[in-house]
């Protein structure tokens, strides 16, 4: 096996500043130059993640991509705490100072108490995006071109509750917003759908497809999808505090859609080996996944709104070594089964 080249695709979840445990995982593939990135599919931080992978794939090879995945940590790195966007500061004039002592010393923030008390409508022309600056600046020449990875982003459709998957040409900065869009911190954000007609808005993907797993079923995409996981799917402890129970059911909510494709995939593949369906009727999906439970349980909901460089180097170098870990454990594997055992998973 070594030396060959092993296609696959990647299924990036959301979660915040949580995706730099992503930035780390695809710094350790792109190091491997026996894998290929044939297809992409993220999610919120997934999804810019994948612009920045995409981009620098299509603008130079591995390198220039791995480059790209610095600069894009390194911007959001810049953007401070999400939860006190300038709109919160003008309320907050002093909340820069405390707010990360209040992470220690109380349940929540001065900017997570205003998100129970106000609507991000509420503020005006003060609202801004912070996160806007950074998605506006990729080179979406680059993020939609043809050639490179097939690259797909999920949101949610506020008014239907509905999964939109962007691609091609129809990606763009509001679309990668439109991801990320956490309802509660942003204003939904506006765009217009040729399938409707109508000017649509939509909230973070990953209350519908965290990753969407479905866009990676095309025949032309290989049948390995690894699945980069940075949402815990078990907490041992129970949530005791507001704060904590609000945390875990964020977390169950931004799980269960990728839950549910999982079980249409185990479906599938019990079809396909009791010969009741043709294997080229359905594709018979390998699964991998990537992910350090362990770290994200020691993690919490608040981490991921607060990009610190410290943080975020943090998670980058336990993302490459779960990669390592990966590589040497299961990538034998890639090409000829999966390494995930589902039973267990959606048990």
């Amino acid at each position: 096996m070594a030396g060959a080249i092993r296609r696959i695709n990647l299924a990036l979840q959301g979660g915040g500043a949580h995706g730099a445990f992503t930035w780390g995982v695809l710094d350790r593939l792109l190091e491997d130059e026996t894998i290929e990135i044939a297809g992409i599919s993220g999610t919120s931080a997934g999804a810019l993640n994948g612009a920045a992978l995409k981009a620098g794939l299509v603008m130079g090879g591995r390198q220039a991509a791995r480059d790209n995945l610095d600069w894009l940590w390194a911007q959001v790195g810049a953007v401070g705490d999400m939860r006190l966007a300038g709109w919160f500061r003008a309320f907050l004039p002093v909340a820069g100072m405390w707010s990360g002592l209040a992470d220690r010393l109380a349940p929540f923030s001065p900017g997570e108490t205003l998100t129970r008390l106000f609507s991000p409508y509420d503020y005006g022309p003060l609202y801004s995006n912070p996160l806007r600056r950074v998605a506006e600046r990729f080179r979406y020449d680059l993020v939609c071109a043809e050639e490179g990875p097939a690259f797909f982003i999920a949101a949610t459709n506020v008014r239907t509750g509905k999964i939109r998957v962007f691609s091609g040409a129809d990606i763009s900065t509001d679309a990668i917003l439109a991801s990320a869009c956490l309802p509660t911190i942003f204003r939904a954000v506006e765009i217009d759908d040729p399938a409707t007609g109508r000017r649509e808005a939509y909230w973070d993907g990953g209350y519908t497809g965290n990753p969407a797993l479905f866009p990676l079923f095309d025949p032309a995409l290989p049948k390995d999808i690894v699945v980069v996981s940075i949402n815990p799917m078990r907490r041992e402890e129970l949530p005791r505090s507001s704060q904590d129970i609000l945390d875990r059911i964020n977390e169950i909510s931004f799980n269960s859609s990728l839950l549910r494709e999982l079980r249409a995939i185990r479906f599938v593949k019990g079809l396909i080996a009791a010969g009741k369906v043709d294997a080229d009727a359905m594709k018979d999906v390998y699964l991998h996944l990537v992910a350090d439970e362990d770290l994200m349980n020691r993690l919490n909901a608040r981490t991921k709104l607060v990009p610190t460089p410290g943080l975020l180097w943090e998670l980058k170098s336990a993302g490459r070594e779960a990669a390592a870990g990966f590589l040497e454990r299961d990538g034998d594997r890639i090409g000829r089964e999966g390494s995930v055992d589902l039973a267990a998973m959606i048990a």
